[in-house]
């Protein structure tokens, strides 16, 4: 039986445009070669530096930009190469929340008619009665005040907002929810009732979510399995429990050492990569992730390491054998 989404050796490469006729000089590769599956009803987040090509994922996969090569199914349905005409009526299955909930709605929009356009579009309500009472509905699902219906967005916060959002992509009953950093905007507080809201929603109606975030810390209470990427590429991918208690790839490894503990007294070794993250127009031969390793070797600088095996359900793109011991300072090469 095939997954809900499916998405294989996705890339997307900008390419760079100089001179009087703008001929390319060269591309961006934001994305180069990703490959992932979600279930129905299952989180998958994909985590990563800023820029290393994670909402890029996203927004092809939503064919807001049209990917470069690879393939993306949906039940089974090839759609990365479907004209939009017939890709319409798919769209109503994969919906997104936008990061920004004060610039991903119409400021001149009342709220439930924000709510009410995708039912509007996809021709989902047979008469206004049975509009108005499924935008309710849904009001009442985000917890939303019912008196919210005639209100404009600048009347409320920013959580609220985006709780107008998650209604909003609920409305044509969608299977997928894409959130693209959904909660980076939004107060520690606020955030924490966003993913309680979004996993009591995964639970009633049986979504699944493709997370995308920055935030370890917030991906760890939301999600099931984890898919961290560096420069364009997927470098580790696993449950959850076993990214946060055994990750494999150092880089994985130094992204959980930044993550805040909240007990005062606990002690963490901290690793520190030195350097930037390289240029994606011209990324480093062999394992991206080389110039920053403090682990590397030479075989590292030569040959790019694919994603292996490394445990039941557990992939990893290094050359290393076993993890990384973190107890230990590593040093620079």
């Amino acid at each position: 039986m095939p997954k809900l989404l499916e998405v294989n050796a996705l890339k997307k490469h900008f390419p760079l445009k100089a001179g009087l006729f703008g001929g390319t000089t060269g591309y961006v590769y934001a994305v180069d070669g990703v490959t992932f599956s979600v279930d129905c009803g299952e989180t998958l987040s994909i985590v990563g530096e800023s820029g290393c090509g994670k909402s890029t994922v996203g927004k092809a996969i939503l064919r807001l930009i049209e990917p470069t090569d690879g393939e993306v199914f949906l039940d089974g349905v090839r759609i990365d190469n479907l004209p939009l005409s017939k890709l319409r009526p798919l769209r109503r299955r994969v919906q997104v929340v936008f990061q920004d909930p004060f610039s991903s709605l119409n400021p001149r929009q009342r709220v439930g008619d924000c709510i009410a356009e995708p039912i509007v579009n996809f021709g989902l309500a047979k008469n206004a009665g049975e509009l108005q009472d499924r935008v309710i509905a849904l009001m009442d699902k985000v917890r939303l005040p019912r008196d919210a219906i005639r209100r404009f967005p600048h009347e409320f916060s920013g959580g609220q907002r985006q709780r107008i959002g998650i209604a909003r992509a609920l409305a044509p009953g969608s299977d997928l929810i894409i959130c693209d950093e959904a909660v980076s905007a939004l107060d520690v507080s606020v955030k924490a009732q966003i993913v309680n809201l979004l996993s009591d929603l995964q639970d009633e109606l049986g979504l699944a979510l493709l997370f995308i975030s920055h935030d370890l810390a917030i991906v760890e209470h939301l999600t099931h399995r984890v898919a961290v990427m560096y420069l364009g590429k997927i470098v580790e991918i696993t449950d959850r429990r076993t990214l946060f208690a055994g990750s494999h790839h150092p880089y994985t490894r130094a992204l959980l050492s930044a993550v805040p503990v909240p007990d005062p007294t606990a002690i963490r070794q901290r690793i520190i990569l030195r350097g930037d993250v390289p240029s994606p127009i011209n990324p480093p031969n062999g394992c991206r992730f080389h110039t920053r390793c403090p682990y590397v070797f030479d075989r590292c600088r030569v040959e790019e390491p694919l994603l292996r095996s490394v445990g039941s359900g557990h992939q990893s793109a290094c050359h290393l054998e076993h993890a990384p011991d973190v107890d230990v300072i590593p040093k620079a090469a």
